[in-house]
Formats: structure tokens, sequence, C-alpha cells
């Protein structure tokens, strides 16, 4: 928070969409809609957060895959092309910086439009 007076409370934010001195920003706000959206990231009395839990957590998640399918006397499945089978042909890119093939495994299709910031009351 950098100052709280009659405007309302400012504070400053990061926008992860830019890149270099332009990366963090001022904002100002009514109090209470500073409140409101403050009170959106605490979590509810008795809650608790919980990041990177389990077997299935991004940290070493396919060495712990791998030791609990050892320990489950698992084989992963190979599957295996069948002669009807339609063989899909993906292109093949090349790393610009260390020159090895780069395979695209997927396509992410497009998502919604990212919703503009709320505008604010003497604007309307």
């Amino acid at each position: 928070m950098v100052a709280f007076d009659e405007r309302g409370v400012t504070f400053r934010w990061k926008d992860y969409r830019a890149k270099g001195c332009t990366r963090y920003k001022t904002m100002t706000l009514e109090a209470s809609e500073f409140m409101r959206r403050f009170l959106l990231h605490v979590l509810p009395g008795g809650s608790h957060q919980i990041r990177h839990y389990g077997p299935l957590a991004n940290p070493m998640r396919c060495a712990r895959l791998a030791r609990i399918r050892d320990l489950l006397h698992v084989v992963p499945e190979i599957r295996l092309p069948t002669d009807n089978a339609i063989i899909e042909v993906r292109p093949v890119f090349t790393c610009r910086h260390g020159g090895a093939p780069m395979i695209v495994i997927d396509i992410l299709a497009r998502s919604a439009p990212i919703r503009a910031p709320p505008m604010r009351r003497d604007q309307t």
C-alpha cells in the first residue's frame, strides 16, 4: 500500500503480462472496493490453504509416479498403433536457442478474452 487519503487507497501491483519497467503499476481505488478485492484473497475461518501436496504435486511428479508404479508392481501400458490406426503427423520445429528438434504435443484452443478492469465510478 502506497497511500491512503480522501481519494482512496493507492497500492502497487504487478502486471505479469508487461515486461521491464512497466511491470509494476499503481492503482487507486475507493476504500470499500479495495477492501472487497483484498478480502477475496482471505480464506474463511477454519480453512487451510494447501499447495503442492501429495504424489501428484509438480515437484518430482514423474519420479514419484515411477516409484509408486514400482511399489505396486504396475508396468506402464505401452500402446502400439494397430494397422487400422491413423498416425497423426505433427510439424517439427527447431529450438532457436539449442538447435534441438521440438515437436508440437498439443495445441491449446483460444480461451475466453481477458476481462477488463472495472470502470471507475467517475467515468460512468
